[in-house]
Protein backbone atom coordinates (compact mmCIF):
# COMPACT_ATOMS: atom_id res chain seq x y z
CA UNK A 1 0.00 0.00 0.00
CA UNK A 2 1.67 3.36 -0.59
CA UNK A 3 2.27 5.52 1.76
CA UNK A 4 2.88 9.34 2.01
CA UNK A 5 6.72 9.07 1.53
CA UNK A 6 5.62 7.65 -2.24
CA UNK A 7 3.90 10.99 -3.37
CA UNK A 8 4.74 12.63 -6.23
CA UNK A 9 5.13 16.52 -5.79
CA UNK A 10 1.97 18.50 -6.25
CA UNK A 11 -0.20 15.07 -5.90
CA UNK A 12 -2.60 14.93 -2.95
CA UNK A 13 -3.84 11.34 -1.58
CA UNK A 14 -6.09 10.74 0.92
CA UNK A 15 -5.07 9.30 4.60
CA UNK A 16 -6.27 5.47 5.37
CA UNK A 17 -4.49 4.16 8.23
CA UNK A 18 -2.05 5.66 10.11
CA UNK A 19 -2.08 3.46 13.41
CA UNK A 20 1.57 3.12 14.14
CA UNK A 21 2.45 3.87 17.17
CA UNK A 22 5.38 5.41 16.01
CA UNK A 23 3.58 8.25 14.68
CA UNK A 24 3.95 11.69 16.98
CA UNK A 25 0.56 12.36 19.29
CA UNK A 26 0.98 15.61 17.25
CA UNK A 27 0.69 14.99 14.39
CA UNK A 28 -2.57 13.31 14.86
CA UNK A 29 -3.51 16.44 16.35
CA UNK A 30 -2.36 18.25 13.65
CA UNK A 31 -4.96 16.51 11.21
CA UNK A 32 -3.02 13.28 10.19
CA UNK A 33 -5.87 11.20 10.72
CA UNK A 34 -7.83 8.34 8.27
CA UNK A 35 -10.17 10.25 5.89
CA UNK A 36 -7.98 14.10 5.52
CA UNK A 37 -6.59 14.50 2.44
CA UNK A 38 -2.61 15.21 2.17
CA UNK A 39 -0.71 17.13 -1.15
CA UNK A 40 3.16 17.10 -1.14
CA UNK A 41 4.09 20.89 -1.24
CA UNK A 42 8.04 20.76 -1.04
CA UNK A 43 10.65 18.65 -0.80
CA UNK A 44 14.11 19.66 1.11
CA UNK A 45 17.25 19.40 -0.93
CA UNK A 46 18.57 16.05 0.56
CA UNK A 47 15.05 14.69 0.08
CA UNK A 48 14.05 15.12 4.02
CA UNK A 49 11.82 16.11 5.42
CA UNK A 50 8.41 16.60 3.29
CA UNK A 51 6.45 19.65 3.43
CA UNK A 52 2.87 19.03 2.97
CA UNK A 53 -0.83 20.13 3.37
CA UNK A 54 -2.87 18.07 5.53
CA UNK A 55 -6.57 19.20 5.82
CA UNK A 56 -5.36 22.31 5.35
CA UNK A 57 -2.73 22.28 8.12
CA UNK A 58 0.98 22.87 6.51
CA UNK A 59 3.22 19.68 8.27
CA UNK A 60 7.30 19.39 7.77
CA UNK A 61 7.84 15.59 8.74
CA UNK A 62 10.80 12.93 8.50
CA UNK A 63 10.58 10.90 5.41
CA UNK A 64 10.98 7.52 7.57
CA UNK A 65 7.38 8.70 9.42
CA UNK A 66 5.71 9.77 6.11
CA UNK A 67 6.79 5.58 5.27
CA UNK A 68 4.25 4.76 8.19
CA UNK A 69 1.39 6.93 7.05
CA UNK A 70 -0.84 4.80 4.32
CA UNK A 71 -2.53 6.54 2.30
CA UNK A 72 -5.19 6.60 -1.58
CA UNK A 73 -3.89 8.69 -4.11
CA UNK A 74 -6.62 10.45 -6.17
CA UNK A 75 -7.75 9.13 -9.36
CA UNK A 76 -7.41 12.18 -11.04
CA UNK A 77 -3.73 12.60 -10.69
Amino acid sequence: MPTIADLQLGQTATITECSSEAIPFKLLEMGCLPGNKVKLLQVAPFLDPLYLNIDDAFVAIRRDTAALICIEIDSNE
